[in-house]
């Protein structure tokens, strides 16, 4: 085993699958969310996860790849979403994805339009340029409002986005369970034990399933080739970033573009999609792609 960590990195796919995508693990995706939307939503009893291969009504339509997609109780839907790098036009993307659960909700015959919420959220591990002259807030709810009075017209559609490197809170500076959350997902990977402050439940069931010295071996190499993904990408976007430091900031941006690019090909790959929906969502050429997964086997090998 390659890693020397004890525990996951919530960052990677795996890591973020493992603890909030699998069914026995579901109690921890319904505590965080309802710490995350106590205020609005009181408590959330139970969750259903939904397949997102079902969402759409065309092939193009199913273009749109996210993390989790699941419903509580009263029929509202929620997407939860990892997001590991910049990519241009995520908050399009975004709101692409609410459009499903929308969709989905019309009715045969003699619908009224009555539509349940839709929350979209999306976990961060970056931070928007438009947002870096605000260091300490790290929590953004959008909704459609008037811009005047800044009164909520419709509470049905909700962006929740979450900077977390914008959170730099210490164990000894948690103040609420949410907080102790967003330390969880930010460091989970650099603890050797769970610290007495999160001696709860909830949070010593995390730091089970995500101890690697209890995977199988073919869960510890599937993480790995998660991790290895996670860190050459944050390597490349490091490295585009001193090179534009250096050489401009036009540059710079081609190669954040060009990594950003080959991110979704290699998820498009996984999905099964074909290399034309993938030209399409890139803009690359076939044969471009064709040389993405060509050394996306070879290091797979």
């Amino acid at each position: 085993m390659s890693t020397k960590e004890r525990y996951i990195n919530l960052f990677t796919d795996y890591g973020f699958k493992k603890i909030f995508g699998e069914e026995p693990n579901k109690n921890l995706l319904l505590d965080f969310l309802n710490e995350l939307l106590k205020e609005e939503q009181g408590e959330i009893r139970d969750l259903t996860y939904l397949k997102t291969e079902q969402l759409g009504d065309t092939d193009i339509d199913r273009k749109a790849i996210f993390g989790l997609y699941c419903e509580n109780e009263r029929g509202e839907k929620f997407i939860v979403e990892l997001q590991k790098s910049k990519q241009n036009f995520f908050k399009d993307r975004a709101l692409y994805y609410s459009t499903f659960p929308i969709r989905v909700q019309a009715e045969r015959g003699d619908w009224n339009f009555k539509l349940k919420a839709v929350y979209t959220v999306a976990i961060l591990d970056f931070v928007f340029d438009e947002d870096k002259d605000q260091p300490e807030k790290y929590r953004y709810d959008v909704k459609l409002s008037d811009i005047e009075t800044n009164r909520v017209f419709y509470d049905k559609l909700t962006f929740i986005y979450l900077e977390m490197p914008k959170f730099s809170k210490e164990l000894d500076e948690l103040e609420t369970r949410f907080e102790k959350w967003l330390y969880v997902i930010r460091n989970l990977n650099r603890l050797e034990r769970i610290p007495d402050t999160l001696r709860e439940q909830v949070f010593e069931q995390l730091f089970a399933t995500a101890e690697i010295a209890r995977f199988t071996l073919d869960q510890v190499r599937s993480y790995e080739k998660s991790l290895k993904y996670y860190r050459d990408m944050k390597n490349s976007l490091d490295t585009a970033f001193d090179e534009g430091k250096e050489e401009g900031k036009e540059e710079g941006r081609e190669i954040g573009k060009a990594e950003n690019q080959r991110e979704t090909v290699a998820r498009g790959l996984k999905q099964g999609l074909d290399n034309t929906i993938i030209a399409d969502l890139t803009g690359l050429s076939m044969e471009a792609i064709e040389k993405i997964a060509q050394e996306i086997h070879e290091e797979e090998q």
